[in-house]
């Protein structure tokens, strides 16, 4: 069996609970601006970087560009005091994170989430996981959807994209992984994710082993998926 070169996990929804978290805190500050969030809000705010989603409240409530960072700082605050209150693993994350590293399967943390929130989750509830690094959005130019950090992480490692497995939920998670080369196992969370070539999938980390991710490198085929 072919383990991957290392293994690239998102942090909110796939690693960690923290979604729901997100869209409380989104929802919190679109009341503020007098807009209640619905289903047709979720693609710009399920995944999405802080930026993504305070230009989204700015357009849909029609608030002044001027105040973009405003909002972009009252979002990152919010979810920062609910996720260093505690958030939740994600069902078998603890158990694949300790399986890879028994197995000596180097892995990191791809998050499009600031780094405050990146360092509060890490010390929190992923103290103890043996990442090689953490990537936030703070560390690339351009964060998820686009390629960057996966790019970024590969290189890190010294490898090619294309020999890492990277763990997503959301579908633009899944979009800058797969752009970026990389095999994809998707877990979804609170959005779907379309198939396409170089795309596994698994309905919870609670079926996901070493095997599994070898096979993410074969294509989805090889595990029967």
């Amino acid at each position: 069996m072919s383990a991957p070169a290392a293994v690239l996990f998102d942090m909110d929804g796939t690693l960690v609970d923290t979604e729901v978290l997100w869209w409380e805190t989104a929802d919190e500050v679109a009341a503020g601006l007098g807009h209640r969030l619905s289903d047709a809000d979720a693609p710009e705010i399920v995944g999405r970087a802080v930026a993504d989603t305070a230009a989204h409240l700015i357009g849909v409530t029609g608030t002044a560009a001027d105040e973009l960072d405003g909002v972009a700082a009252e979002l990152t605050a919010s979810f920062f005091r609910k996720v260093d209150a505690g958030a939740p693993l994600r069902p078998g994350a603890a158990a694949l994170l300790a399986a890879l590293e028994r197995s000596e399967v180097p892995f990191a943390l791809v998050s499009a989430s600031p780094r405050s929130v990146v360092d509060a989750v890490v010390a929190g509830s992923l103290a103890g996981a043996d990442f090689a690094f953490t990537l936030s959005a703070d560390d690339t130019v351009r964060t998820k959807p686009h390629p960057d950090p996966y790019r970024a992480a590969a290189a890190r490692f010294g490898v090619p994209a294309s020999a890492c497995v990277a763990v997503e939920d959301s579908p633009d998670g899944t979009a800058s992984a797969h752009a970026a080369g990389c095999a994809v196992l998707v877990v979804p969370s609170l959005l779907p994710v379309e198939p396409a070539r170089g795309r596994t999938f698994a309905r919870s980390l609670e079926e996901v082993d070493l095997e599994v991710l070898g096979d993410c490198l074969r294509g989805p085929e090889a595990s029967g998926s």
